[in-house]
């Protein structure tokens, strides 16, 4: 299950804005690389809409089924908001319906099967 926490406006080519929604997962314990300590967090993702503004406004809070899942990317550099340091990251989270993520997990991809 994941919770609507808050949407984003974002500007098209031609000009025009669309909004996405930020979902997030469930409370996930992870421990520090550099402490080695658990911290607690929660993944989130932005998922595009057809909603207008006020529609994205109104489903903050909302919980729908689905998992937030990372998902390996090609590299890219990311810049921490807190810090202004760049790093460079291989992954990204999106959020994946119940329904696909149990396909995900069950079906063999067709490479290995060969």
């Amino acid at each position: 299950m994941v919770r609507i926490v808050d949407y984003k406006t974002f500007e098209k080519e031609n000009g025009e804005n669309f909004y996405c929604l930020v979902v997030q997962g469930g409370l996930e314990a992870v421990k520090s690389q550099q402490t080695g300590r658990t911290y607690f967090t929660a993944r989130t993702a932005t998922v595009p809409t057809t909603f207008d503004e006020q529609t994205c406004s109104g489903l903050i809070g909302e919980k729908i089924s689905g998992v937030v899942k990372k998902v390996e990317t090609d590299p890219y550099d990311y810049t921490v908001t807190e810090t202004g340091e760049i790093i460079q990251l291989n992954h990204r989270y999106e959020y994946v319906s119940d329904e696909d993520n149990i396909i995900e997990s069950n079906v063999v991809q067709h490479d290995l099967v060969h």
